[in-house]
């Protein structure tokens, strides 16, 4: 007998977690592993989260909370635009969330239907990519690059709109982004917005790396428009990868579609992490200087990559990536990293992870670690090269 697997399974995997199992094995046999492949942040909970975790551990009996969160953490994100953006947000709409991945599968569920078409930029975050495909959504790719700062702009939606005579139901946005770290400035994000109002195109926007920028502030992008879904998190600049906490900001005309998939979906966001996020936007000064520690490691690798023939890297504007050029070491990244990892010890994520068709030739550095080890990756990889 043949038991029916669904076709929804076979996405494709998420490399990095292949590559951070293959660190973690060599690590177990009892080799040095430095981590520049999944990106979490070096540094635990800040002190006040985890005080906070225990006090409710103790006092609260950590049942289920609303689908939507806990009424209190809903109030203190909303507050958190108006002193971070300026930008007034109503607690209404927003949803607390079993991390961005749960924000994720919320939007797409409520804001598409089965053989949709919704426009993202390649390279990206593959999440994006494969959770579409797996809910019957047609991913149609932006093939950005330098020229574009590696963004979606008006331009390359324009030209992809008109490819089918379906069009774009959707469009996909981060900035800073994964895996390059280039933002959308404020300009050019308004143009991207009014493109997508005119043309009745649902906007995504994924601002999990907000905090963490090296120049310019991020601009959110509810302030140009009400109609976006805007997808964060607890885990990046934050500092809670693990508690597995996030949010969106939804449209009023999705708040029930969201709720009620939600209700079904997650019953609730984990409820002692939301007790503990509570916490966290009163830690500024701790959490700032991560993002002070991580432009020290993004300087060294700017610096010393080239040096080890890592020599056309994007911007790296915000977030704690730098993805690199490397066709003229390799076709194939992937064996690349492999290879990169079994002989200096160096783990680092392959670009097929991020662009399908073009990621052969790339692969990102995360360097969110200890400034030390960011510092030893560097000079092994030049020993490595030279």
């Amino acid at each position: 007998m043949v038991l029916k697997v669904a076709k929804r399974g076979s996405i494709p995997p998420f490399i990095v977690m292949d590559v951070m199992r293959a660190a973690n094995e060599r690590e177990a046999g009892g080799e040095g592993v430095l981590h520049l492949e999944v990106g979490q942040p070096g540094t635990g909970a800040p002190k006040a989260v985890l005080e906070a975790a225990r006090a409710a551990l103790f006092d609260d009996r950590i049942g289920y909370t609303e689908a939507t969160g806990l009424p209190a953490l809903r109030r203190r994100i909303a507050d958190h635009y108006r002193e971070t953006y300026a930008v007034a947000v109503d607690p209404d709409r927003v949803v607390a969330t079993t991390g961005s991945s749960g924000g994720f599968v919320l939007s797409f569920l409520a804001a598409f239907d089965a053989g949709d078409r919704v426009a993202l930029a390649s390279p990206g975050y593959p999440a994006y990519r494969n959770i579409l495909g797996a809910v019957g959504v047609e991913v149609v790719d932006l093939q950005t690059g330098p020229d574009t700062n590696f963004q979606p702009t008006p331009e390359l939606l324009e030209r992809a709109n008109g490819q089918s005579a379906r069009g774009i139901d959707g469009l996909i946005i981060a900035s800073p982004s994964n895996p390059t770290g280039t933002m959308i400035h404020a300009g050019e994000l308004k143009a991207i917005v009014d493109y997508c109002e005119d043309r009745g195109i649902r906007l995504i926007s994924d601002e999990i790396y907000h905090g963490i920028t090296y120049g310019e502030r991020a601009t959110t992008v509810l302030a140009h428009t009400a109609n976006a879904i805007v997808v964060n998190s607890f885990s990046k600049y934050f500092s809670m990868t693990g508690w597995r906490i996030g949010w969106m900001v939804v449209p009023r005309d999705l708040g029930r579609s969201v709720e009620c998939l939600a209700q079904n979906l997650f019953i609730s966001p984990p409820t002692l992490s939301q007790f503990a996020a509570l916490k966290v936007f009163d830690c500024r000064d701790e959490l700032d200087a991560n993002v002070v520690r991580y432009a020290d490691n993004r300087a060294l690798l700017l610096e010393q990559l080239p040096k080890a023939g890592f020599g056309k890297l994007a911007p790296a504007d915000g977030a704690f990536y730098i993805y690199a050029d490397v066709a003229h070491m390799t076709n194939d990244s992937q064996e690349f990293c492999q290879r990169m990892l079994a002989e200096t010890g160096v783990a680092a994520t392959p670009g097929i992870d991020f662009d399908p068709g073009r990621g052969s030739r790339f692969m990102r550095f995360c360097f969110a670690g200890e400034h030390a080890a960011i510092a030893e990756a560097a000079e092994r990889l030049r020993r490595w090269r030279r």
